[in-house]
């Protein structure tokens, strides 16, 4: 399963998992809550996600280093202010609240399958990978961040 290793853009892999969440949706019985307060509880984790995607973001900019995820092997800083001082993976964690805002929204339990999804996918597929490479060109910095900063939460 290695030729999936750091092929897919994360954004498309969310992408797909909102299609499938969304079809399963359809075929499952929902949990029947209010509208209002799905386009709530949405609408904080919507928030919380999109937060977390631009700080990240943005923090990679201005320290000057790649933001592909499909080229970790380009890295030229390592990055552990801002928000990677709480988790490692801010954008991906940021895809994984968005996520969570679209189960939320479709009021079908079986659509935290996507959610789960991801967050699997993306550990093995791309953060894994990415870890190796950082490794690689950061040493001993990386993986003393690694034992001060967890992978997601």
């Amino acid at each position: 399963m290695r030729h999936l290793e750091l092929k897919i853009p994360p954004p498309l892999v969310a992408l797909l998992c909102v299609a499938a969440m969304w079809h399963l949706s359809k075929i499952t019985p929902g949990l029947g809550l209010p509208t209002e307060l799905r386009w709530f509880l949405a609408g904080l984790f919507v928030l919380v996600g999109v937060a977390l995607d631009l700080r990240g973001l943005l923090t990679f900019l201005k320290s000057g280093t790649t933001v592909n995820p499909l080229k970790p092997h380009q890295a030229s800083a390592l990055v552990v202010t801002g928000v990677y001082r709480h988790t490692r993976n801010p954008m991906y964690l940021g895809l994984a609240f968005l996520l969570s805002a679209v189960a939320i929204f479709l009021d079908a339990p079986v659509a935290w399958l996507g959610v789960a999804a991801f967050v699997g996918y993306i550990t093995l597929f791309q953060i894994k990978p990415e870890e190796a490479a950082l490794r690689r060109i950061f040493g001993a910095a990386y993986r003393e961040y690694c034992e001060r900063v967890r992978r997601w939460l």
